[in-house]
């Protein structure tokens, strides 16, 4: 199956996954995935990553390298079900403020409640909103942090506007993102294993497989390392790098506001 990437130009507004869809449509489509797997969003990436998602989320984190200072704030996008949000506050001491927002309720419902179970609720704030359009300040946040979100956003480039927005100078804008793979076997056998067995262990886990393919599918869609980064320079951002983590399946994106 041949990559279908888009490149820094745009083109993700109307894919979703390998379809094209009309302007305005995607939003409603990829709202309605994660309305399809919140409750078993955490399980099925233990298993479509073979347990790797939570060394790639702890890199992220380890590379915020959050300070143990009260009233340092970080925002996490499509973080609906707290994963990094939490991973953030224990790295500060449990100093930090963090927001966590998502577009999608159901996903943060899962969020909410997890919070709750862990004695974390008091220290988050969770808000249904769209990353293309953030109900903020300018210059709110020292962090903005988007792990496996990105992708899904119709306006990438809109996105990444607002990122930059509410940043305050000096600010630090952290993305952790599914990639470009940079081996030719391990791509062929990521690429078997994406199409082939996801799916099917989406049907068995959640009962429909279809949301999966979606997922897959946009992932291969995505701007690779090269391309992503052009798009946060031409938001703003500054000393833009990124890292490979398992050959290129993932990769963390690193941007700052100057």
């Amino acid at each position: 199956m041949a990559t279908r990437r888009t490149t820094a130009t745009g083109g993700m507004e109307t894919a979703y996954g390998y379809r094209e869809v009309g302007a305005g449509e995607k939003q409603g489509l990829v709202n309605d995935v994660f309305h399809r797997v919140a409750e078993r969003y955490d399980v099925m990436n233990d298993l479509m990553s073979g347990g790797l998602h939570r060394l790639w989320k702890e890199a992220m984190v380890t590379w915020l390298a959050p300070p143990k200072r009260a009233g340092w704030r970080a925002l996490d996008v499509a973080g609906g079900t707290g994963d990094i949000a939490f991973r953030i506050l224990d790295a500060s001491g449990g100093r930090a403020e963090i927001t966590v927002l998502d577009i999608n309720g159901s996903m943060l419902a899962v969020g909410r409640e997890r919070a709750e179970r862990s004695g974390r609720a008091a220290q988050l704030s969770f808000i249904e909103a769209n990353a293309e359009d953030l109900p903020f300040s300018d210059g709110t946040f020292d962090a903005y942090t988007i792990a496996f979100g990105i992708r899904n956003v119709p306006q990438i480039d809109r996105a990444l506007a607002e990122a930059f927005r509410v940043l305050r100078p000096g600010g630090r804008f952290l993305c952790l993102e599914f990639s470009e793979v940079d081996s030719r076997l391990l791509d062929k056998a990521y690429e078997a294993w994406s199409f082939q067995a996801i799916p099917r262990i989406g049907a068995a886990v959640t009962g429909s497989g279809e949301p999966y393919r979606y997922l897959v599918e946009s992932i291969r869609k995505f701007p690779n390392q090269v391309n992503f980064a052009a798009m946060l320079r031409r938001a703003g951002f500054e000393r833009v790098a990124w890292r490979n983590l398992s050959g290129g399946i993932a990769a963390l994106h690193s941007g700052w506001k100057l």
